[in-house]
Parts: C-alpha cells; structure tokens; sequence
C-alpha cells in the first residue's frame, strides 16, 4: 500500500489518511480496518501550529508513505520520533531506500516540508511512532532561547531547507512509553499529552543545543540527503574498516569538502567520530549478547591493540568492555 501526499503546511495527515483506507475517524481516532490489519492512528491538536500524530499499528502489507516536497520552503518542521527496534527504510529522492534506523540509532529526524521522502513501513512488524508538526515562528516562540547555535538557528528560520539526525536516548525511550500507555478517556488527558509532548521537543533540542554552534549552515536537497544516507550505510556497513574520505566522497558525488560539511551537519559529528561512535555501540550490543569474548569484539571491529579498545570503550561507555561484559551477565 503506497500513500502519497505534499507537505504543505494545512496538509492534515489524518483527515486523507482514514480517506485512502475508506474508514472514518472519531474523535481524531484511526482505527486501522481488521483486513488491512490492527491498531490505530491519533492525532492530537494544540492549536494551529502544533499538530502531533501517535502511530501504533501492525499491517498485513507493507506501507509505503511517501511526502513530496510543498515547494514553499521551510514553513513547517516535521519531527520524527521512531521508537521500536525493527529497522525502517527510507528514501529521499526515488532512489533504492536505506535503512533508517539500525537498532535504534539515529531514530529521530528533524526536516523542513521541503524534503520528499518515502519510508517503508514492512508488513507483520507493530509499528510505533511519533510525528510533531509544528511551525518555525511558533517553536522559536517554545524555546525561548535568547541564545541560538547555527542548528536551532536554522530550523526555527521560515524558509530554510535542512535535515539533522539524532540519536534516542534512554529518557526519550522511557518517555514515548509512557504516552503510548496513557489512557485517553481521563478528561486530562490531553492537557497531559501537551506537557508530555513538549518535554519530548526539550529532550531532543537539549541534544541539538550541544552540536558546534559556528559552523554555517548549508541547504540540503533530496539528492544531497539520499547520498548522505547511502554514506552513512557505507559506514556502518563494516566497522572494521575505517571509512576512507576520498572514497566516500567518490560514492556521494561530491567533493571532500562538501561531504564533511554536510555529514556532520545532519549526523552532528565528523565522519571518523560517527564511525568510532558506531564501533563502540557495536561492541556494547555484542558483549551484551555474552557469546563472545573481549577479545573477540576487539577483534572483530578491528582493532588489533586491545588497550586501545579498552580505553576508547571505556570513554564511551564508562566502564572497561571487561567490567560491561560481567555485568551483562
């Protein structure tokens, strides 16, 4: 199933949604039809500028939802917040879709309604997902600050083209939780979802406040944010191999600079960080696993001076991969 439509700012998702299924809505409640499978979509309204939809379905057929480009510029920002562990596809310019989330990592997308995208939603997995669509006047407004680095600048500006990742946290884990399980009929309970709603934007602007705050912004297109995930794919793809800048740069079709430029803009790190970030997360999943030794992993992600992996390990994580692996146990 493919469902299509334009990010313009008045587009209401629900509304040509439960259209397309042939099903209507009550109480700005989507309920997905038993044939195409089960659960529900809701929406949830603070007013005309702030706009949030909460998915949690599961669907005999893979979904296909595809937004194309307003072509009015940077006059909504779409955040979304993907929040289970089976991976997602994603494409932003018709090209063959990569994967969006890779065990959760980078799980969070901020882009402006200038960007076309296509995310495959695969059949038989339950789905769970959060989408704010909020305007730049109205969140600049929220945020208050007095103080902007070049990220917050940008998204908070009309008219800007831009696309930033950023990985969920714990905190952010626990609390979309938390907003899934609250109960609909108490007459709070929408007041409630709007704090609720909010702490999420503090959560993940807590995050974007820290990213360099000279760096320039530069415009991003479809083309430009495809190859950047491609790149990233490229990346993660062995982490015992460290990423070769030339190379990349040769995939993405880009040159050196530009590459650099726009990778740690969107991911909000240099590519060798991304990788050695990558690396050790990776590490931490297979020592949880407690099949392979210390050693092993080391090994295995490439490192052939063991020290060397401790000591970086221990910068990510804490603790020695020795100390993490006997607690895991």
């Amino acid at each position: 199933m493919i469902f299509s439509f334009s990010a313009t700012p008045d587009f209401d998702f629900m509304t040509h949604f439960a259209h397309h299924l042939g099903v209507a809505m009550e109480n700005n409640l989507l309920r997905i039809p038993e044939k195409l499978g089960e659960g529900y979509i809701r929406k949830l309204t603070f007013g005309p500028d702030f706009k949030v939809t909460l998915h949690r379905y599961t669907l005999r057929e893979d979904l296909v939802i595809k937004r194309n480009s307003s072509g009015m510029g940077n006059e909504l920002i779409t955040i979304f917040f993907y929040s289970n562990e089976d991976s997602l596809e994603i494409s932003f310019n018709n090209d063959q879709q990569v994967r969006f989330s890779e065990r959760e990592d980078a799980a969070i997308q901020v882009t402006s309604n200038d960007l076309s995208s296509a995310i495959r939603f695969p059949a038989g997995h339950s789905v769970h997902y959060v989408v704010i669509a909020i305007k730049p006047v109205y969140l600049k407004a929220l945020l208050g600050l007095t103080k902007q680095n070049a990220t917050l600048k940008t998204i908070t500006t009309s008219g800007s083209s831009f696309l930033y990742f950023e990985s969920m946290t714990a905190e952010t884990k626990i609390l979309l939780k938390h907003m899934a399980a609250v109960n609909t009929q108490d007459d709070l309970s929408h007041f409630y979802m709007q704090i609720k709603v909010q702490e999420l934007i503090y959560l993940l602007f807590r995050q974007l406040v820290l990213r360099e705050s000279t760096a320039a912004h530069y415009s991003i297109n479809s083309a430009d944010a495809e190859r950047l995930l491609h790149i990233r794919n490229e990346i993660l793809y062995d982490l015992s191999v460290p990423p070769v800048l030339s190379e990349l740069a040769q995939v993405a079709a880009m040159s050196e600079t530009k590459l650099k430029q726009l990778f740690k803009q969107t991911f909000g790190d240099t590519i060798y960080n991304y990788y050695q970030r990558a690396r050790m997360e990776e590490a931490a999943f297979l020592l949880k696993q407690g099949k392979r030794s210390v050693a092993e992993v080391g090994y295995e992600l490439g490192f052939s001076n063991l020290s060397h992996f401790s000591r970086l390990f221990e910068k990510c994580h804490g603790l020695t991969p020795k100390r993490f692996s006997a607690q895991a146990k």
